[in-house]
């Protein structure tokens, strides 16, 4: 028998909202977080809008102390620290300045870590001043530096560690964390993700057109999933955090419950049959979202809403295709759908803990967010669902059962399921 698994914490540090309440009136608005970069433009982007978090000096003090700040230059850690210790408040969980924590884990991904921070020792290393990269250089920019800050700042002695799996990586972090958990390896495990931002990070993304150039000077009209006018993603950045705990301890503690998490699957499509290191394999995100349900124990029918990866690129259609097959439904019997990428862009491995967060947020309060800049809805996505399940403004909905799904570069793909408590 699995343990039952909750989530008693979340946090978010957002385009377009740090912080829970703030993210979530800014989802209910339909507001956008994204906006126009001058350095981008004096780089020569194609691209110069994105999304990205608005941290104070001040709000940094709140998490890190000056002497953590000290050559501190990794925006991506940030974040991360920001949202994974909201969630570790926002569960109530005691942290002790003395004793490790056994029973809590940390599994928190990142794609790349102090992207700023590599370049600075670079150039001091290039300029023959190695002594002078500090002590922090190598924590900052090892990919587990993200789980190495928060185990510290915790004290979390369970499994503690980062996963990396580009686009996947925080729906992937989740249903790791919940399988530790189902397992009775943990009690309580952190999992999210985050990402860095700015031009060097963004700039592959650029030099691949994938990223939209059409709306530089109408920064939020720029990120438009499941749009006919859709032109390539807005890169963003970020970092979503949930706090997974077993059921017994949460009603042990007397938790506060968002939701449970049923199940879900990981797996790739090979780079085969359509896929590719950039592309999706069809059949297997179709297979991805059925072993889903099955892992979960429910039926296709059940789904009252979907939180897409719908990135506003020429793949929308066939994500909508996918999903149609996968559960068997379209028209009217299709479940709500919206994608969080027209307000804060696509945060790459902080997308799927982002939106995540997202998820649990509507189905505890009641909701669907609105797809904005959906105005002139795809013609494909329109002939396999029904406009009224692709909402433009915020409408009230009872979500018992919602599925969130990530598919990445190099063709993986991850699932999750969560029910309403």
């Amino acid at each position: 028998m699995k343990n039952r698994v909750v989530i008693t914490g979340l946090g978010i540090a957002a385009p377009n909202g740090v912080g829970v309440p703030a993210f979530t009136e800014a989802i209910k608005k339909g507001q956008s977080g994204i906006q126009h970069f001058t350095e981008l433009e004096h780089l020569k982007f194609s691209c110069q809008v994105g999304g990205l978090p608005e941290i104070s000096e001040e709000k940094k003090r709140e998490y890190l102390t000056d002497l953590q700040l000290r050559n501190f230059n990794s925006s991506g850690i940030l974040y991360g620290v920001i949202a994974g210790m909201d969630a570790i408040k926002d569960a109530n969980i005691a942290i002790s300045e003395k004793e490790p924590n056994w029973d809590l884990g940390i599994i928190f991904g990142t794609g790349t870590s102090g992207v700023d921070k590599f370049r600075e020792a670079i150039y001091k290393v290039d300029d023959q001043n190695v002594r002078r990269l500090g002590s922090t250089t190598v924590i900052q920019t090892m990919a587990s530096g993200i789980s190495a800050y928060l185990g510290g700042l915790t004290g979390a002695a369970n499994l503690v560690t980062t996963n990396s799996s580009a686009c996947a990586t925080g729906t992937e972090a989740i249903l790791l964390g919940y399988e530790r958990i189902a397992q009775g390896k943990a009690t309580q495990m952190l999992c999210g993700s985050t990402s860095d931002h700015g031009p060097y990070l963004w700039g592959g993304f650029d030099a691949m057109k994938v990223i939209t150039y059409k709306h530089n000077h109408e920064p939020q009209k720029a990120s438009r999933p499941m749009s006919a006018s859709a032109s390539g993603f807005v890169p963003g950045s970020g970092a979503g955090a949930v706090l997974l705990e077993s059921l017994e301890s949460a009603q042990e503690r007397g938790a506060t419950m968002y939701a449970e998490v049923l199940g879900g699957h990981i797996n790739s499509g090979g780079q085969r049959d359509g896929g590719s290191m950039t592309a999706p394999n069809s059949e297997a995100v179709q297979r991805c979202i059925k072993n889903a349900l099955i892992d979960a124990g429910i039926a296709a029918a059940e789904i009252d809403y979907i939180n897409g990866h719908l990135t506003a690129t020429i793949k929308d259609a066939t994500e909508i295709e996918n999903w149609c097959r996968a559960l068997n439904r379209s028209g009217a019997d299709f479940p709500y759908i919206n994608s969080l990428k027209g307000m804060v862009g696509h945060c790459l491995a902080a997308s799927g803990s982002v939106e995540a967060v997202s998820t649990i947020l509507q189905m505890q309060e009641g909701f669907v967010f609105p797809n904005i800049n959906c105005e002139d809805l795809h013609p494909e996505i329109a002939t396999m669902v029904a406009s009224e399940k692709i909402p433009r403004e915020k409408i009230p909905a009872t979500i018992h059962t919602a599925i969130k799904a990530s598919f990445g570069f190099g063709d993986v793909n991850a699932c999750v399921i969560f029910r309403k408590i």
